[in-house]
């Protein structure tokens, strides 16, 4: 062990001298572009599979979205959060003392993801951006950095096995010479059907809001924010992106609060459309205009809501392909235009009085973002490149018309497509672009998403601009789920190294395996889990009746008022005897009853445990949490463990998923 930590130790040194000196680095195992969620989570499984890694970003803070003010996370079904991801939401919850916890802090984010890298002794170049790609025979060969804020300079170039992008722009992929796509298809590219222009209601204008600078007289010209270009056929495709955004970081602690201060080049004239606005619809609360949601400790993240809002709609069109000085500009269009947005609702006359005292309460947090003014450096990026390889996601996996067989990750998101545009149509002002498309189950994302085409390049990994259309990335592109794939990605990208091999030629099974055996990637317990649709794992005595609402994977069993009721779940052979914390998965609706009663035979004794589930608290953007049934000591002898589940009261229970998680999960 000693040994392993001196070579180490010299490899980071030597790695840390060459690259100050921008020297050629003596070829390391995997380089990850993109200190995102999921660029963490990948540089950390490498790590502990033993591979020399380097991680590099343009900027200066590790986690992108996840410690950049998402802290309300967008999760869809908890059933597509697993490994690494998953552990990430346990050290939340650690943190706040609950299981698993869904909503934080950006500094909390930050801190977990930093202990990842520190614990994974990965060196980092931080501050420095992609410059050149050189490839021979389908193969990244090396990559060339400058300090990102230099145009010019000594270059420090790179050499690796592997490579990989998880970035939110697709750099690294679009450097070297792999195909993507900037932008919406039309529907009639993949026979989708909510993909191109959509002139939708969701998050739209009320009628009658007059876009023009003198009310009535196209000759007065137009108010900002608005495109004159006319409206095209709903599904037409284009080369518009989806509106970014910051998710807002903001308190109401007054010894941890900045005032919001007048930005030094405020201008008024942006918001008038927000005062045309309310003058069709007016204020009710600062919800008309954001969606408010509350974190811990006084703390805010806030996001887009309704007709005029945080989405700066049709100003980052070019970001995607723009280089990284002129993405700075873009970058600082939408902080000014952001926090000039905070100030005016808390000054502007036009803004009722109550509306303006309230807000006024709120400020920038003292403890955050401390090295870039209290201000999230990380923009919303939702969409940029998207890859097109083998597989293209489409909506037609994500309704399930079509399905994979070698999935490395799930999503189940709503398909979500934030305006894209913002337009004159019949003399009133329109947005465009919003799609929001629900209802169905959790499914497969393909492997061969996640890699180039092999006769492009076949040393590359691209788990965040993966090959899906528009509409389809829009369920994908959630923050669980690129640090899943993140994961999936690096034991791929393990996997070739190992083999000598390219990406796309390795073994999905054995990927699969490594992720099921292996979840945390740093050889701790598994959980073991047991859903209710394992058939020889599970038997239901009663009126049991399947449920589609939302729960805990595809569906669950629920029994209305039949106190007679049982559902056993039974672990199998492959059940390790030990100390665990158990869990029961409740999908909260307005039916539920009010208390559970629960059998935990643990091979040796017999405990009853009733649960009042009036008192199950649930946070976050869910409906439905994992229910803490205590901690034993479980055995798998003659005498196998089980749980059984049975109402308490009337109403409808649910039996859903059984989890036993070691206690030596979180230590």
């Amino acid at each position: 062990m000693m040994r392993k930590t001196l070579l180490t130790t010299i490899w980071l040194l030597t790695m840390f001298w060459q690259l100050v000196n921008g020297q050629t680095d003596k070829q390391v195992d995997l380089f990850i572009y993109g200190a995102t969620s999921a660029g963490v989570i990948a540089a950390y499984t490498a790590s502990q599979a033993g591979k020399s890694v380097l991680l590099v970003d343009p900027g200066t803070r590790v986690g992108g979205l996840s410690s950049g003010g998402l802290g309300q996370t967008d999760i869809g079904n908890k059933y597509v959060v697993t490994g690494l991801a998953l552990d990430f939401y346990r050290k939340i919850g650690k943190h706040y003392g609950s299981f698993e916890q869904w909503i934080f802090e950006p500094k909390v984010a930050e801190s977990i993801f930093k202990d990842y890298l520190a614990h994974a002794n990965t060196p980092m170049l931080m501050g420095h951006r992609l410059v050149a790609v050189k490839t021979d025979n389908r193969s990244i060969k090396t990559i060339s950095l400058l300090p990102s804020e230099h145009r010019d300079g000594k270059k420090t170039t790179v050499s690796a096995k592997v490579f990989m992008d998880c970035s939110y722009e697709g750099d690294l992929m679009a450097k070297a010479g792999v195909s993507y796509h900037v932008g919406r298809e039309s529907n009639s590219t993949y026979g989708e059907t909510i993909n191109g222009v959509q002139l939708l209601d969701g998050h739209q204008f009320p009628d009658g809001v007059d876009p023009y600078k003198k009310k009535g007289d196209p000759k007065s010209g137009i108010l900002w924010g608005i495109n004159m270009e006319p409206l095209k056929e709903n599904g037409t495709g284009d080369t518009k992106v989806q509106a970014y955004n910051y998710r807002i970081t903001l308190t109401n602690v007054p010894e941890n609060r900045i005032a919001i201060t007048k930005p030094h080049n405020y201008d008024a004239t942006k918001y008038e459309l927000l005062k045309r606005q309310k003058e069709i619809q007016p204020w009710k609360s600062i919800q008309d205009v954001f969606i408010w949601s509350l974190m811990p400790n006084g703390k805010t993240d806030i996001n887009n809501r309704n007709g005029f809002s945080t989405d700066m709609i049709g100003m980052n069109w070019r970001y995607p392909e723009a280089d990284y000085f002129e993405r700075k500009e873009i970058i600082q269009a939408h902080e000014d235009y952001t926090k000039g947005l905070l100030y005016f609702v808390a000054n502007d006359s036009s803004v009722p009085k109550a509306i303006r005292s309230e807000f006024q309460k709120w400020g920038y947090p003292k403890d955050e973002y401390l090295d870039n003014k209290h201000w999230s450096p990380q923009l919303y990026i939702r969409e940029a490149r998207r890859m097109i390889a083998d597989v293209i996601m489409t909506q037609h996996h994500c309704q399930g018309r079509a399905r994979v067989s070698d999935g490395v990750g799930y999503a189940a998101y709503t398909m979500d497509s934030h305006n894209c545009d913002r337009v004159i149509v019949n003399g009133m002002v329109k947005n465009e672009g919003n799609v929001e498309v629900g209802g169905f189950s959790p499914f497969p994302i393909s492997y061969r998403a996640i890699v180039p085409k092999k006769e492009e390049i076949n040393n590359l990994v691209v788990p965040v601009c993966l090959s899906a259309s528009h509409i389809a990335f829009g369920s994908i592109r959630m923050e669980p789920v690129f640090m899943v794939l993140g994961q999936s990605g690096a034991v791929a990208a393990c996997e070739a190294i190992d083999n000598k091999i390219a990406v796309q030629d390795v073994d999905i099974k054995r990927v699969q395996k490594i992720l099921r055996d292996n979840p945390k990637a740093d050889g701790r317990r598994a959980d073991y889990i047991i859903h209710v649709d394992d058939k020889d794992q599970v038997m239901l005595k009663g009126t049991w009746r399947k449920s589609a609402k939302k729960g805990y994977g595809m569906s669950y069993q629920e029994v209305d008022s039949d106190l007679a009721a049982v559902a056993r779940f039974t672990p199998g052979k492959d059940f390790a005897a030990g100390k665990y914390k158990l869990y029961s998965y409740f999908p909260k609706t307005a039916e539920s009853t009010e208390a559970g009663k629960f059998i935990i035979h643990t091979g040796k004794t017999r405990i009853e445990k009733n649960i009042n589930f009036k008192e199950v608290h649930i946070l976050g953007q869910t409906t439905s949490t994992w229910v803490a049934l205590g901690e034993y000591e479980f055995e798998n002898g003659g005498n196998k463990p089980y749980v059984e589940i049975m109402p308490a009261a009337k109403g409808v229970l649910a039996a859903n998923a059984l989890l036993w998680v070691p206690v030596s999960d979180q230590n």
